[in-house]
């Protein structure tokens, strides 16, 4: 009893292992099945990739790449379904010869020999190799006497060969062959002593629906794969586009700086030229006063000169070095507007009292010439401008003005209101300008010519006076007559309109 009580355990035992070794083989194939399923379409596709990779080259277009991708995918499903039904054919059928078989199976080694032609880079001899070889075997095929249900085909190779083939001459003769062979093996030859129809029904319907399927997958193929390829071609159009506008950007940018460069560099070159003709009239200029003083110094430290002698010297000599203070005075206002280091004041101001200040100023030239001045300006007149600006301006314009007045001459200082603005002009009974050296001043040309007793001048002062309106928001205006004098004017706002405005 105690050796069976003892067997009965040990057969329980191991029958309880036999179930625990089953269930985790079987939880472990569940497992692996599942794993294999979940890998399946990622498979799939790498295999799929794989095939229509097969003979692409780096020097291809996408276009080329896409259609040997197609052909390649073709060719690999005929390879299958040209070998599958021939083998389903005899499995069913005892009667289906060897020969048969051979001659049945003949298309899947064409589409074996494109795969291999494609793969050693012959795409050319792969193409011509499908459509001349793969009607001619379907030929063989139906001339051996057995009607496999396949004629269908030669449709697909006559759509396909206009796709694939661009030598016009070469597609023309695929096309022929496929639609000549076709008509004749369908309708005129009748001599089977096989068909695939009476045998195996099934089988033949698969084929026509086979057929039917390639067609159709043939062309998803190419329409999917051109509309991709538009969509492309229009992504990399919109692209191209969108380059284009920011390179016409670029290019108006460009454009915009080179020609601020260019007149940068033709505002250097005058500016460059002024200074050039400014310094050398300096250099002249500056020698007579400074050999003036050093000859009145020298008279002084030799001579004994009477009180009388130094009388008849001095007037030369303050009148050399009246010009030289201007001269002084317009260069560093030049050279502060040239440097932009002058900033601009815009504020209410008295331009009478400018005038009566700038007359104090020049009443030794006055007095030297016996100029009468005849100031029309009102007791008190508020512009809007910069003070210091005004002031060169009314002294440059009032200094010329006794230039070019002769002795016993007259200048006028008055004043027109003009829609908000206030002109402010100077007329003198002076020499007048040329009309060359009208135009010259019209164009900003610097020149120079010398007074009614001989004053020397630079020509910067009317430069100044021009640039100073200017940016104090008026105009400059000048009319003159040879022998009739000349009224110099210049327009300056008035009220508080400018000031809103700064």
């Amino acid at each position: 009893m105690k050796n069976l009580h003892a067997l009965l355990l040990l057969s329980s035992s191991a029958t309880s292992q036999v179930n625990t070794i089953a269930t985790t083989v079987k939880r472990n194939w569940l497992k692996k099945m599942r794993e294999l399923l979940l890998q399946l379409p990622v498979t799939f596709s790498r295999v799929i990739y794989t095939i229509r990779e097969i003979g692409v080259q780096k020097t291809m277009d996408d276009y080329e790449r896409r259609k040997l991708g197609i052909f390649n995918l073709l060719n690999f499903l005929q390879l299958i379904t040209g070998l599958i039904i021939p083998v389903l054919v005899v499995s069913k059928d005892n009667n289906f010869s060897d020969i048969a078989f051979l001659q049945s199976v003949l298309p899947c080694f064409v589409s074996l020999g494109v795969l291999m032609l494609n793969y050693y880079g012959r795409h050319e001899p792969a193409l011509l190799c499908y459509f001349i070889l793969y009607p001619i075997v379907t030929s063989v095929i139906y001339l051996a006497g057995m009607n496999l249900g396949i004629e269908l085909f030669f449709v697909l190779y006559g759509i396909l060969s206009v796709f694939f083939i661009q030598h016009i001459g070469q597609m023309i003769f695929a096309l022929g062959l496929s639609m000549v062979s076709y008509f004749v093996l369908t309708v005129l030859w009748k001599n089977y002593h096989y068909e695939l129809a009476n045998n195996h029904t099934a089988l033949y319907i698969f084929n026509h629906l086979l057929a039917v399927l390639f067609i159709f997958y043939g062309l998803y193929l190419i329409k999917k794969e051109n509309t991709d390829y538009q969509f492309k071609i229009l992504g990399k159009g919109r692209m191209l586009h969108q380059k284009n506008l920011e390179i016409n950007k670029q290019k108006k940018e460009i454009e915009n700086k080179a020609s601020l460069l260019e007149k940068q560099a033709t505002e250097l070159a005058e500016l460059n030229g002024v200074k050039n003709k400014l310094f050398s009239v300096i250099a002249h200029d500056l020698r007579t006063p400074m050999y003036a003083l050093r000859n009145l110094f020298q008279n002084v430290a030799q001579r004994n000169l009477t009180r009388a002698e130094l009388k008849t010297l001095i007037p030369e000599v303050t009148k050399d070095l009246s010009f030289t203070t201007d001269l002084i005075e317009n260069l560093l206002h030049w050279a502060k507007n040239q440097m932009q280091a002058h900033s601009i004041n815009h504020q209410p101001i008295d331009i009478s009292g400018i005038a009566v200040d700038v007359l104090n100023i020049m009443r030794l030239q006055l007095k030297a010439k016996n100029i009468e001045i005849d100031n029309k300006l009102p007791a008190t007149l508020s512009i809007v401008g910069d003070r210091d600006m005004v002031q060169v301006v009314l002294r440059n314009l009032v200094s010329n003005a006794i230039k070019f007045t002769p002795i016993n001459g007259r200048i006028t200082i008055g004043v027109n209101e003009i829609q908000g603005y206030v002109e402010v002009y100077i007329r003198d009974t002076g020499v007048g300008i040329t009309p060359e050296g009208l135009q010259k001043i019209r164009q900003n040309i610097f020149f120079s010519t010398k007074g009614t007793t001989n004053e020397s001048g630079t020509g910067l002062g009317l430069m100044l006076c021009r640039e100073f309106i200017l940016k104090n928001g008026g105009h400059i205006y000048i009319e003159s007559e040879q022998g009739g004098g000349t009224t110099i004017s210049f327009t300056l706002p008035r009220g508080e309109e400018m000031l809103k405005a700064v």
